[in-house]
Formats: structure tokens, C-alpha cells, sequence
């Protein structure tokens, strides 16, 4: 499985500054919960153990916020991955698959998106947002489409 910071870091590494493909950490989040979803449904496990919660601007990894924070709304810069022997290639799948989907769209949009979304919509403010609520939605949307 794994870990929240190399799945953060991978899409990091993907993205363009000064480009809609930059990252700031409000799309981060998103593209991580994407991810999450994304893998729970194709896969029927976790991506990555960490808790996700549902907070006023959408779903957030809380250990991802305190380590980018710092960026504000700033892009975080670019910078390359360099532990491929640490994810598979299921992994590596889905963080390509979610950042072609949702890679171009700004945090704000994403932010949007997840709002009308029943994982952060059925999820209290501040409270983590279950996993089998995630998987069911996610798996409900891979059917759809």
C-alpha cells in the first residue's frame, strides 16, 4: 500500500508550474481524494491508510494539509519522484488515470465537484469521512461511466 506522501509526491512530480497543470495544495487534496476513490473502486482496497475528512472546502487529508499548508494558495514547485520502488503499479495506474481526468482543472473547481459529491455531502464538517462511503460512491461512478 501506499503512503499519502508518495502518492502526494507523484502528483507533484506530474504537474507543470505556471500551467493549469500546476498544484496548489487545495488541488492536491482533491486529486488525492480522487485517487483514493479511484483505487477503492477499480482495485477494492485502499490507495493509501490515512483518514480523510470532510472540511468546509472539501475533503483533506489532515497530515497532507499541515505539510503544505505552508504554500497557501500558491503552487507547491515542481519536483520529481524518485521512489518508484515504493509504489506498484496498480498505484501508479490510478494516480495517472486521476490526474488525465482531473490533472487540467484548478483546486477550486475540484473543490466544486467534491461538493456535490455524496462522500463530503453525507460527511459532517470536520469528521473523518468513512471509507465504505467513499468505495460505495466511487464504485457506483466507475459503473456509470
Amino acid at each position: 500500500m501506499a503512503t499519502v506522501e508518495n502518492v502526494a509526491k507523484y502528483f507533484i512530480s506530474l504537474s507543470q508550474e505556471s500551467t493549469r497543470y500546476a498544484i496548489t495544495p487545495l488541488k492536491l487534496q482533491k486529486l488525492v481524494y480522487y485517487a483514493q476513490g479511484y483505487h477503492l473502486s477499480k482495485y477494492g482496497e485502499r490507495l493509501f491508510n490515512e483518514q480523510l475528512e470532510a472540511w468546509l472546502h472539501g475533503p483533506v487529508v489532515p497530515c497532507l494539509y499541515r505539510t503544505y499548508r505552508k504554500y497557501g494558495y500558491l503552487t507547491i514547485p515542481w519536483k520529481s519522484f524518485d521512489n518508484w520502488d515504493e509504489l506498484t503499479i496498480e498505484e501508479i495506474d490510478t494516480i495517472d488515470t486521476v490526474w488525465k481526468e482531473y490533472g487540467h482543472l484548478d483546486g477550486k473547481l475540484l473543490e466544486e465537484l467534491t461538493h456535490q459529491e455524496d462522500p463530503w455531502l453525507e460527511t459532517d464538517i470536520n469528521h473523518v469521512i468513512e471509507i465504505e462511503l467513499i468505495m460505495d460512491y466511487f464504485a457506483n461512478q466507475l459503473v456509470a461511466h
